[in-house]
């Protein structure tokens, strides 16, 4: 899948620096032309010769010897480059692309190049939580740099805990992730929801549910990927806003209701992937409702339906919906999908061990209108993400240039 593309690899001063072999030998078996650059530093851990002999492409540690041929090294480097990987990427230099400072060969290239930089974090772990480096690389990620998250396990300092370089396979698939994607979504606008909401009771209590947002936030990088112009509309969760994606953050389902609909205009495609509340409280309490000697009763009503709004004017548009369930997975499924005029839905069951909500994994069915039923297998949400947008994109294939009119965006069921 890599043929034809050329990846630098900056190697910096880690002990993890012995794995990047493994990543530089992947990479070429995966096709790649590869060039190294290391870090002076790390050549104190693995010797520059051993990755000549796996890249079969002389190694480039200092910037200002001979190259053997007459070019400014790390211009031509920054300009040969489909995309540069530092692995490991020490916390010493993310600082350093991050405060702009290019004080050697790796640094000036990826200061000179316009080739996406994909980074591998390896540190001690008090190191990857210190309030600085965060700050360094959430700078770098708002600028479009990329980024994996480490790993978390025994570390070199003899502790356990997160900082641990990726495995050399998950940064060889990253790379094929970055490279090998389909711009087939390139023009489009795309709206995602995650994440759950919250219907608050009173100023310190509310009602939601334990959705994680991940599934959603993968979509919205994978349709980004593919070259669309997203729109995230996140309920309350822990992840990170992905860089290149407009990051709308809601609390309730009345606002994401809202957040959608002033964007339908210009939507080609929603994917509703949120699992906001069915009910609310049908009053909210002004100051926290103290404790009483018996039970309470909570009189609620429902919420806002944000996908079946969106079907009901989806027009021209895609609409794509999800549905977590418990039981009669496929039946409750295609019943919603009918009711809220969706072109297909994504449906899984939540009791499932190792998929669903909070975790990395899902295993979904997805229900066509048409009637058919598509089974896919246990696998990342970021591999799902692209499986339904794969069916997005032959959806949009067959769509009209023009069609019938949208319907007022501003209506709510």
């Amino acid at each position: 899948m890599l043929e034809g593309k050329t990846v630098v690899l900056g190697v910096t001063g880690g002990v993890a620096a012995y794995k990047a072999a493994e990543v530089a030998s992947l990479l070429v078996k995966g096709g790649a032309e590869v060039h190294v650059i290391m870090t002076e530093a790390a050549t104190k851990f693995v010797a520059p010769l051993t990755f000549r002999t796996l890249s079969h492409n002389p190694v480039a540690v200092d910037m200002f010897s001979d190259p053997g041929e007459w070019n400014v090294r790390h211009v031509a480097l920054a300009e040969k480059a489909d995309i540069v990987v530092v692995a490991p990427a020490t916390a010493n230099c993310i600082g350093k692309v991050a405060c702009g400072i290019a004080d050697d060969l790796l640094t000036t290239v990826i200061m000179a190049t316009k080739a996406p930089v994909l980074l591998a974090p390896s540190m001690n772990q008090a190191m990857y939580e210190n309030p600085i480096f965060r700050a360094n690389l959430d700078r770098l990620l708002a600028l479009g740099y990329r980024a994996m998250e480490p790993g978390t396990g025994y570390l070199a300092c003899g502790a356990e805990g997160k900082g641990r370089m990726p495995e050399p396979e998950e940064i060889v698939a990253e790379v094929r992730r970055v490279l090998c994607v389909r711009q087939d979504l390139a023009g489009f606008t795309v709206v995602v929801t995650a994440g759950p909401t919250e219907e608050p009771i009173d100023p310190v209590r509310h009602i939601s549910n334990r959705s994680s947002g991940k599934m959603g936030y993968a979509l919205a990088e994978a349709a980004r990927d593919r070259g669309a112009s997203v729109v995230l509309v996140s309920g309350p969760c822990a992840l990170a806003d992905p860089a290149g994606i407009e990051v709308v953050r809601v609390r309730t389902a009345r606002e994401m209701l809202d957040a959608v609909m002033r964007r339908l205009e210009a939507a080609d495609v929603i994917i509703g992937a949120a699992a906001p509340a069915d009910w609310r409280p049908a009053t909210v309490a002004p100051q926290k409702i103290k404790k009483g000697s018996g039970p309470m009763t909570l009189e609620l009503e429902m919420c806002e339906d944000i996908i079946g709004t969106a079907g009901k004017h989806k027009g021209r548009r895609v609409v794509v919906g999800f549905a977590a369930e418990t039981h009669d997975l496929l039946e409750h499924a295609a019943a919603k999908l009918a009711a809220k005029n969706l072109d297909f839905i994504v449906a899984n069951d939540v009791t499932r061990s190792g998929a669903g909500f909070g975790s990395d994994l899902n295993e979904v069915s997805i229900i066509h209108s048409d009637g058919r039923i598509e089974e896919i297998p246990l696998m990342p949400k970021t591999d799902l993400a692209h499986r339904v947008l794969d069916e997005v994109a032959r959806l949009l294939r067959r769509k009209p240039e023009t069609s019938s009119p949208c319907g007022d965006p501003r209506e709510s069921s």
